[in-house]
């Protein structure tokens, strides 16, 4: 369902899904934290900012609204989202990555309740989005298609391929994101294979562009709502964000796209947050942790009894 909350509550939220995505990788000993940390505000504007029309009660829906990780990888913010809203009990977030559970380190649709597309092989998330925005345009139906990419995977050809179709068949019901941090898991874009004017380049296969901060939840919500008045052709933001965002040791750090923490860093990751989330006038991050009881929280946060 289309929750909407005000922006004051939907940064408390963005910085107790930080909080919860790190307490995961932390205690899984896996997972992506550069790329999960940067899209944490596009991902809370979209579904708690009124966007997304979807419902944990009925999840495959054939009404509801799509949403494509094509950047698979960041599944971890994903994951507390859903279980944020109810698609599986909290608890689950235990077991993140270990063999055979629900939650596997890139998304997969058969396993996990929420998850609309299995991805984790980059590019390939665009071309699916793109064929069921297609399915909704020959069925009538009302449902929106969002897709999140990574400014990386940007540079495989099968985007380009699947963004010219768009285009083609004017999908307005097809709203992508660019999650344009700047680095991938070899280092920065530019240098590994540079995109040149994204704007540029998304205008000339025939999309509308629109481009903010996205790390602004405003700016990301006045952007998906233009975004939505788009008629005749599909549109795309170009969210410009920093990898590792929230965490000082991660931020800009391509090391970070799938390392995994030291106990001492995690308990650093943790500390960092509590203290954004206290600059923000916000008391008690703590309390937000939806899977761990109170020993293991403070065995993550190195607050544990000696």
């Amino acid at each position: 369902m289309n929750e909407k909350l005000e922006f004051g509550m939907l940064r408390k939220k963005a910085e107790e899904l930080r909080y919860n995505l790190i307490a995961m990788m932390d205690y899984a000993g896996s997972g992506h934290p550069g790329g999960s940390l940067s899209s944490v505000e596009i991902l809370t504007a979209i579904y708690y900012g009124g966007f997304l029309n979807a419902d944990a009660n009925d999840p495959q829906n054939p009404a509801r609204d799509r949403l494509i990780m094509s950047k698979g990888h960041a599944s971890p913010t994903q994951y507390v989202i859903l279980a944020d809203k109810g698609y599986y009990p909290k608890e689950t977030l235990k077991v993140f990555d270990v063999d055979n559970s629900m939650l596997p380190k890139h998304c997969n649709r058969k396993l996990t309740p929420g998850i609309d597309a299995s991805t984790g092989a980059l590019g390939q998330g665009m071309s699916m989005a793109v064929g069921m925005a297609m399915a909704g345009k020959m069925d009538d139906a009302s449902y929106k298609t969002y897709c999140l990419l990574g400014d990386g995977e940007c540079q495989s050809g099968e985007i380009w391929e699947a963004a010219m179709s768009a285009a083609k068949y004017k999908l307005d019901n097809l709203q992508v994101i660019v999650d344009n941090n700047g680095l991938q898991i070899d280092g920065r874009s530019d240098d590994i294979m540079p995109l040149g004017d994204q704007r540029a380049k998304w205008e000339a296969f025939g999309w509308n562009v629109e481009t903010c901060n996205g790390h602004s939840l405003e700016e990301i919500s006045a952007a998906l709502e233009r975004m939505g008045k788009a008629a005749d052709k599909p549109s795309v933001l170009i969210a410009d964000t920093i990898k590792g965002k929230g965490v000082s040791f991660m931020e800009n750090d391509a090391d970070w796209h799938s390392r995994k923490m030291t106990k001492d860093e995690g308990v650093q990751a943790l500390a960092e947050i509590t203290e954004s989330y206290k600059a923000y006038g916000f008391e008690n991050i703590e309390a937000s942790i939806m899977f761990l009881d109170e020993k293991e929280l403070a065995q993550l946060t190195g607050k544990e009894s000696v």
